[in-house]
């Protein structure tokens, strides 16, 4: 037994849909919470305008009934607030009328760093919008939700998940990122950085060695370099370890089956191994420029700058927050392999067994 979740929906449509499937039934969901992640995604010194507009909630479709899972699909949207500017330009049908609001005209400008080109190559667009709407960091929103839903279900086992900035445009203490943030934002430019997620009370045994598909450091790298921006994953120390001796670079076990130090990340092999899951993300500058690269237009084939549309100047802290979800999805659906169960008794049950049977946490 599994988790799964699909998604749809563009930056600029009517709303974005998770379905999520293989949770048990009678896990406690509260509004607020999946809510107030949503909220803590917009925030942000260096978000835009849109943030404001996009005063995002969950409906429930489907799978949930008095606040309680049902064990079948649970169905998430999440509307878009600013469809209302876009309706006759991203009407889901063949639009009557005359043209009117935003969207109406063509996009043949891709911006460097941004899927535009690629996407519009890959699936022979012409209007580069069909590219960009659905490559958006807007869909985050969603997959946001659904890692709310993933920390309620591994919150009854005894795990949390927080995710947190370390550094944004090179600054390590939140002043220096303010600084560098509005340096970009006169300058009309971008920022990126590295935020870090930790994951707390998981037990040992979460993934698996067998297979490359199942370890979860490489699960944990997947979701993560999914999210979009991402151009770099560590594990732990990560690349410090490299540079290290042996010596210098594992945890010692100690009485109790317990690590000294924990650069390994909580993971070895692919398996969680009682410590801490550590994993931090690093996110390169936005590619939508107030002052633009250059580029091609795919209309006439001569030289231009690329597409400006309405941007972040930096959107650090709002990854800190989909990493978060990110990771707790991973966990999650790793324990619902593990653990399985119809109702959250019996995945909670298992859970209780299994620490029973290896006797963990063990005194030292």
């Amino acid at each position: 037994m599994t988790l799964g979740l699909v998604t749809a929906g563009e930056s600029h449509g009517p709303a974005l849909v998770a379905i999520l499937t293989g949770l048990p039934a009678g896990l406690r969901l509260e509004r607020e919470a999946l809510d107030a992640d949503l909220a803590r995604r917009r925030e942000g010194y260096g978000r835009s305008p849109r943030q404001k507009l996009e005063r995002d909630e969950v409906e429930v479709l489907a799978g949930l009934r008095h606040g309680l899972t049902l064990g079948t699909p649970l169905a998430l949207v999440i509307r878009n607030r600013d469809h209302a500017n876009w309706a006759w330009g991203m009407s889901p049908w063949s639009p009557e009328g005359e043209p009117s609001g935003k969207g109406t005209k063509p996009v043949t400008l891709p911006r460097p760093g941004h899927a535009d080109l690629a996407g519009a190559l890959k699936f022979g667009h012409d209007d580069v919008r069909n590219t960009l709407e659905r490559a958006s960091a807007r869909q985050t929103a969603v997959h946001v939700a659904a890692g709310a839903v993933a920390k309620a279900l591994v919150r009854e086992i005894g795990v949390t998940v927080t995710g947190r900035v370390l550094e944004i445009g090179g600054e390590t203490s939140e002043a220096g990122w303010e600084r560098a943030t509005d340096a970009a934002r006169a300058d009309r430019d971008t920022l990126g950085g590295v935020v870090e997620v930790v994951a707390e009370g998981v037990p040992p045994g979460l993934g698996s060695y067998a297979e490359r598909a199942d370890r979860l450091d490489a699960r944990l790298a997947a979701a993560l370099m999914g999210v979009q921006a991402v151009k770099g994953v560590e594990v732990g120390d990560g690349l410090a370890l490299a540079r290290s001796r042996g010596s210098e670079a594992h945890d010692e076990i100690e009485p109790g089956l317990v690590r000294r130090t924990n650069r390994a990340g909580g993971l070895e092999g692919g398996v969680t191994n009682g410590r801490p899951v550590v994993v931090r993300a690093a996110m390169k500058p936005l590619p939508t420029l107030m002052r633009p690269l250059g580029s091609i237009d795919l209309a006439t084939g001569e030289p231009a700058d690329a597409l400006v549309e309405r941007s972040d100047v930096q959107a650090v802290e709002a990854l800190a927050v989909v990493a978060e979800a990110a990771v707790a999805w991973e966990l999650a659906r790793a324990a619902r392999e593990k653990y399985g169960g119809d109702a959250l008794e019996d995945f909670t049950g298992a859970h209780r067994a299994y620490l029973e049977r290896i006797r963990w946490p063990r005194e030292r």
